[in-house]
């Protein structure tokens, strides 16, 4: 069902005067803890702080401390809110941190006079996907039951750069498996809300959420106020180093967070534009709360106008390093790029094949995580004559392989087996991945036979020369648990990269 009454943080008052200045640091306290999903006992405990004491500062009848604002601040993420509340508090204005009620004049036509109450996102990068949580508090005050909320999903990996990004989601469009897209209804993800599709395209989804689930309708009704959540996957071979909000409802109050890992040294700033001015940085600063494995910045702002897009920006500064310091040896590159060095065992078992079409999904999920993997070492790396990944080479046990060709061309494999070789054989320097600060003459056939399974369950058998017959055998190796150097002649060593003069060179025939 729907909640059927509004919050009651806005109005939030003490048992002595209503608009006393005391009610300001209480009141913001209480609607970022509503923001949040906290109950008192949980924000407590979050703060490190006794819970009684926390009941009577959210009621106003406990002064708070500097050092509690903080860590309040700290705990619910409120990107500097608490601290503007504590300090106007501290100073004793009297007034409320809220703004005035937005008028029903303000809200655009076809809108329905919804106005959103609080709109606040996290991000969270880990091992290459970015994660999305989506939280907005929504208020009808329109004449007519709501019964459906449009959300909007867009990526760009390249920015700045429109062809590049066109080739990328042409040839690897985004998908709803890979986005994996879940909502709720409700304060604490309490009510399942099923969705249906409006626009897929391979860069761009659009999504009705529902209000309606399993145990049946919830519509949104005049007066009424609810939270609804959502929550979508996207890896970074989809996601660019940006996310950007649009305002295209009123709403009073809008909140970001973004939570990496703390060795990436990430860098994050904003920018704010609208349909009539240039980008200009964010008015108030980013907050920031690092602790030993997590940088998390937070950032919000009140009553944001209609058409405004707030966009932050990140860059992973340590990536960097890793990847282009004069200290790093290609194999710590590889190592901090995520993939498996030639020590680790897992490179000499055969890989479990899939049982396709049964195991489809998965197939998919191993090839979004190559592709993501490919990704992160093609901005590490110039590779002329192609490359490519298996998936033992990023810690999974399935026979499945990923390649692209020097001129741009992607080849997928599943259960690959050489079944046939044919023509000359000749030697040539490869690299690996898994051992990169060495290069080895490898002799190898230049025509060979692949049997493997598509997608829905088909064997195939599909011929590869030359360049390309050796990128895929070298690949097709790796999910039998063979290494190039095992192809190598007696005698004939690998040589360190220094000494290797081919790179971002093709291949020679």
């Amino acid at each position: 069902m729907a909640e059927a009454t509004m919050t009651d943080t806005a109005e939030s008052t003490d048992p002595g005067e209503p608009g006393s200045a005391a009610n300001v640091f209480a009141a913001e306290l209480e609607r970022w803890r509503d923001v949040g999903g906290y109950s008192r006992a949980a924000l407590a405990k979050a703060m490190d702080y006794d819970r009684s004491y926390v009941s009577k500062v959210l009621s106003g009848a406990e002064r708070p401390s500097e050092a509690f604002a903080i860590q309040a601040e700290t705990a619910l993420r409120a990107g500097g809110a608490l601290r503007a509340a504590f300090r106007e508090y501290d100073a004793q204005h009297p007034g409320r941190v809220r703004s005035a009620p937005i008028p029903l004049a303000d809200t655009p036509t076809g809108s329905g006079g919804l106005v959103v109450d609080h709109d606040t996102a996290t991000l969270r990068y880990d091992d290459g996907v970015y994660r999305l949580t989506q939280r907005r508090h929504l208020v009808n005050h329109g004449t007519q039951p709501i019964t459906r909320y449009l959300i909007r999903i867009s990526v760009d990996r390249f920015p700045g750069d429109p062809e590049r990004s066109n080739q990328l989601y042409s040839e690897d469009p985004l998908t709803w498996d890979e986005i994996d897209l879940h909502a709720w209804h409700g304060r604490s993800r309490s009510i399942p809300m099923t969705w249906t599709a409006h626009h897929d395209r391979d860069a761009f989804k659009e999504v009705w959420l529902l209000f309606e689930g399993e145990h049946g309708h919830f519509p949104l009704y005049p007066g009424e106020s609810c939270w609804i959540e959502y929550e979508y996957t996207v890896t970074e071979t989809h996601w660019g180093n940006w996310y950007q909000r649009s305002i295209r409802l009123p709403t009073r109050t809008l909140s970001v967070c973004l939570d990496f890992p703390a060795d990436l040294s990430p860098a994050v700033w904003g920018l704010h534009t609208s349909m009539t001015a240039q980008a200009m940085p964010f008015a108030t600063a980013i907050g920031r709360d690092d602790t030993s494995d997590r940088n998390v910045f937070s950032w919000s702002c009140e009553d944001p106008p209609l058409h405004a897009r707030y966009r932050l920006e990140w860059d992973f500064r340590g990536r960097t390093s890793r990847t282009d310091g004069p200290s790093s040896r290609p194999s710590e590159v590889m190592t901090s790029l995520g993939i498996v060095q030639d020590t680790d065992p897992a490179l000499r078992h055969t890989a479990r094949r899939f049982d396709l079409p049964a195991e489809a999904d998965d197939a998919r999920r191993v090839v979004t995580a190559l592709n993501a993997a490919r990704e992160r070492v093609a901005q590490a790396h110039t590779f002329g004559k192609g490359m490519g990944i298996a998936a033992p080479q990023i810690g999974i046990d399935r026979a499945a392989a990923i390649i692209r060709t020097p001129d741009g061309e992607n080849i997928t494999l599943f259960n690959p087996t050489i079944i046939e070789t044919s023509g000359e054989t000749d030697e040539q320097y490869e690299g690996c991945l898994s051992f990169f600060d060495v290069r080895g003459q490898v002799p190898r056939p230049h025509t060979i036979h692949v049997e493997h399974t598509t997608i829905d369950g088909t064997t195939k058998i599909t011929v590869f020369e030359r360049g390309i017959a050796r990128l895929v055998a070298h690949e097709v190796d790796h999910l039998h648990g063979t290494l190039y150097t095992d192809h190598m002649r007696t005698g004939v060593d690998p040589i360190p990269v220094e000494q290797y003069r081919g790179t971002g060179t093709t291949w020679k025939y």
